[in-house]
């Protein structure tokens, strides 16, 4: 587990100075707030009014009659979108694309930061119910405030690390919403529970203290707050199973296991059918190769055709390259037009 995160925070900050080699001029940007009902009255009292960045094709304002598809991108823990935007050189990655070639879209890529550096995409009164932030909220405002196609077949899902992880959770407990998904580099695939000796320290930690954690005190409270919630347990709303024995309690052991993608495929295989395309890929030098390879074998037991790939890289020295070169143009083959 140490080993994981340690190789996460060091590509997050990969990600956010790694420069796209795109040449193109940037398009379009809207930086808005969506109100989300979902994240409404969370514990952790993080805001319902989320930063969102929307990129507009170059023939947007040219064209007023055309809609487009969307694809909505979720970035990883311990950063935010706007640090995803420009790590990644979305705006600019999005003009190259089409310029050689590929289909016009609109990207979204919404900010889910919380109290503990990431939301993980999930249903938590303590966090918030961000995967009813994602899939109804934000999916409604981005339709009525621009010029989309409304419909699954025109409507993708990705993101990297723990954008990844709620990709595949989300694409497994909401079907027909999307049609094709892309998981980059994703993290918290495999069942892994609470570690004594990382918790321990944190018996008694305050907010104030949490929010000067290390990646590691954050990643444990992030996952805790979002998989086991307590609401009878202030102040920071959250079980992270460690009894006064020393031992952890199995009930939170299943609890984040339950939230494993790994485990859910063999549950969501029909929700996994009604996509028109899957994608993964993992960098061969990424710690988390392995659990990216065991939901990959998974997906194929169960026969779902998934687009694969391990290429020479990390956790995240080569996603703003990827984000131009694979995951736009398989968004462009999968996604239909007007």
């Amino acid at each position: 587990m140490n080993r994981i995160v340690r190789s996460v925070l060091a590509a997050a900050v990969l990600v956010i100075s790694t420069t796209a080699q795109a040449q193109s001029p940037a398009a379009k940007v809207d930086a808005i707030k969506v109100h989300s009902a979902a994240i409404e009255g969370n514990l952790e009292g993080n805001s319902a009014d989320r930063d969102v960045f929307v990129v507009l094709p170059p023939s947007y304002a040219s064209h007023p009659e055309r809609r487009y598809p969307v694809v909505y991108f979720l970035h990883g823990f311990f950063a935010t979108a706007a640090k995803y935007m420009e790590g990644t050189r979305i705006a600019e990655a999005a003009a190259a694309a089409v310029q050689a070639g590929g289909a016009e879209m609109i990207l979204v890529v919404p900010d889910s930061d919380s109290r503990h550096a990431g939301s993980l995409y999930s249903n938590s009164s303590t966090v918030g119910n961000f995967e009813g932030f994602i899939t109804r909220d934000l999916i409604a405002a981005i339709d009525r405030q621009y010029r989309t196609l409304a419909r699954p077949e025109s409507r993708g899902l990705a993101g990297h690390s723990m954008g990844g992880y709620g990709t595949l959770r989300l694409a497994m407990r909401y079907p027909g919403i999307y049609s094709s998904i892309y998981a980059m580099s994703a993290c918290c695939l495999a069942p892994r529970a609470p570690v004594a000796e990382q918790l321990k320290p944190l018996a008694g930690i305050t907010p104030e203290q949490a929010a000067k954690g290390d990646f590691m005190v954050r990643a444990t409270l992030a996952s805790a707050a979002a998989w086991s919630p307590a609401p009878e347990k202030p102040p920071l709303f959250l079980e992270t199973g460690l009894l006064p024995d020393g031992s952890i309690d199995p009930l939170v052991t299943a609890k984040w296991a339950a939230n494993a993608p790994l485990v859910m495929v063999a549950q969501s295989v029909p929700a996994l059918k009604t996509l028109s395309g899957i994608a993964m890929d993992v960098g061969d030098k990424d710690s988390l190769k392995g659990s990216n390879e065991a939901v990959h074998d998974e997906l194929l037991r169960f026969g779902l055709k998934v687009e694969w790939e391990v290429y020479d890289g990390d956790h995240g020295n080569r996603i703003a390259e990827r984000f131009r070169t694979k995951l736009l143009p398989f968004f462009s083959r999968q996604l239909k037009g007007q």
